[in-house]
């Protein structure tokens, strides 16, 4: 990037994105309105001006504005996250430069409140910067809407536990990455149903897992598991667990060598934890699913896989005026352009419209457990997945060759194999055989906007 006479690369950037983020209270709100509390910033308020003059490169509105604007910094971001979106895939490798650069843009605290140190962003915000993420790296996107839909579950269904508080604001303050735990070698890909429990003697807590798959568990700060409530509980009276890294030991029980998806690193360990009781979500986890785990979950996967799409799409087109350029005769798949262009745009409404209607909703308990929403949400996951995968397809065929090749510029091969991971990981067969009798229960609308 260049700024005047300066010139700049993306880690300069994000350093100075970094130094710049009002990270408390209100913060955010000061620095929209240009005034800033010396206590809110993390350099020395002296120091801002000269960093000021350093991130002229986004052509953004001066001032300390900047701070708040969550497009820049995951640009940045993404920017890094494409530049080693190869790598990562040919060698199955966490994106570790992905996001020690949303660590430095403070990408982790999105959604953590901002009197906890974080942006107070919303679901949508996270899905929007799951698009662009996943659009640069299909991995990179899908460990980051991971990590957000746990902030999502400890922001909505923790904030009454001091615990729980303090954990996010530690998340905020050493952006600290958290993954998930809700699967075991019994249930496979049911979330609904834990084998392991927490186990409780005094102010000790403790528990054991056998999980089936821990996506990046060895990179993780922190993990949020499922179990049952106690030993001799239900398999589905289950709670959910947050173990920091001091809490917890992974042995590896099974690898990852997959056709797509490869930089999400999802193995097997053996889980143990302990830690205090406190650390058990007071909310029981049939809630959670209900009206956070899932929809979230859908709903950031959904702009991932759209995000995958996108950048297929934008593969072909460049392909297609590539060729006009040069005076050749359009390929004979050229029409195909237009059917991948009018998926994504379909695609992209679909998501568009569900994010709406959940946060139309999001704080209204009733809504979220009524029959109408959570068919939706699950009609979204294997709706967008299905969709994703023909958009891509589409756009491959546009290419042709050049775009069944592994190598060169319009290759559309990694996102291909990246997005046939949408519906086999948590199995829209199994979605649609759980949902079979929804459409029973349910009236059809008498209008098209009922």
């Amino acid at each position: 990037m260049v700024s005047g006479s300066k010139r700049y690369d993306d880690n300069h950037v994000l350093r100075n994105i970094g130094m710049l983020l009002v990270v408390r209270g209100a913060g955010l709100q000061a620095a929209k309105t240009g005034t800033v509390p010396a206590s809110s910033v993390r350099v020395p308020y002296e120091d801002l001006a000269a960093a000021m003059d350093d991130v002229t490169a986004f052509d953004t509105p001066a001032g300390l504005a900047l701070a708040a604007d969550l497009k820049p910094r995951v640009e940045a971001v993404a920017k890094v996250a494409a530049a080693h979106a190869d790598a990562v895939d040919r060698d199955a490798r966490f994106p570790g430069e992905a996001f020690e650069a949303a660590r430095r843009a403070r990408l982790l605290s999105v959604l953590v409140p901002t009197e906890l140190g974080g942006d107070g962003g919303t679901v949508s915000d996270a899905a929007e910067a799951c698009h662009a993420l996943g659009r640069a790296c299909a991995s990179t996107g899908m460990v980051f809407a991971m990590h957000q839909i746990m902030v999502a579950i400890l922001v909505r269904h923790g904030l009454g536990s001091a615990w729980h508080r303090g954990m996010l604001h530690d998340v905020a303050a050493n952006q600290w990455l958290l993954a998930s735990s809700t699967t075991e070698g019994t249930g496979g890909g049911d979330l609904r149903a834990s084998a392991c429990a927490v186990q409780i003697d005094g102010g000790h807590m403790s528990l054991a897992k056998n999980a089936t798959v821990i996506s990046y568990g060895a990179e993780a700060d922190a993990i949020v598991t499922t179990a049952r409530r106690a030993p001799d509980s239900a398999p589905s009276d289950q709670v959910l667990v947050a173990l920091l890294k001091k809490d917890y030991r992974l042995e590896p029980l099974s690898g990852w060598d997959t056709l797509g998806m490869r930089g999400t690193c999802s193995a097997g360990f053996a889980l143990t934890g302990t830690g205090e009781p406190d650390q058990v979500l007071p909310v029981p986890y049939q809630d959670i699913h209900t009206r956070s785990m899932m929809p979230i979950a859908h709903l950031t996967w959904s702009a991932v896989w759209t995000g995958v799409a996108a950048g297929a799409v934008e593969r072909a087109r460049a392909f297609i005026r590539n060729v006009r350029r040069s005076g050749a005769p359009l390929p004979p798949g050229a029409a195909h352009l237009t059917r991948a262009t009018a998926s994504l745009q379909t695609l992209r409404a679909l998501v568009a419209s569900s994010l709406q209607k959940f946060e139309n909703i999001a704080a209204q308990p009733e809504e979220l457990d009524s029959l109408a929403f959570q068919t939706a949400m699950n009609l979204l996951k294997v709706n967008a997945s299905e969709m994703a995968l023909a958009t891509v397809m589409s756009a491959m065929q546009a290419c042709g060759l050049a775009g069944y090749r592994n190598d060169g510029a319009f290759s559309i091969s990694r996102a291909l194999r990246d997005v046939l991971s949408a519906p086999v990981m948590i199995n829209n067969d199994r979605i649609l055989a759980n949902a079979a009798g929804a459409p029973l229960l349910m009236e059809v609308p008498a209008t098209l906007r009922d």
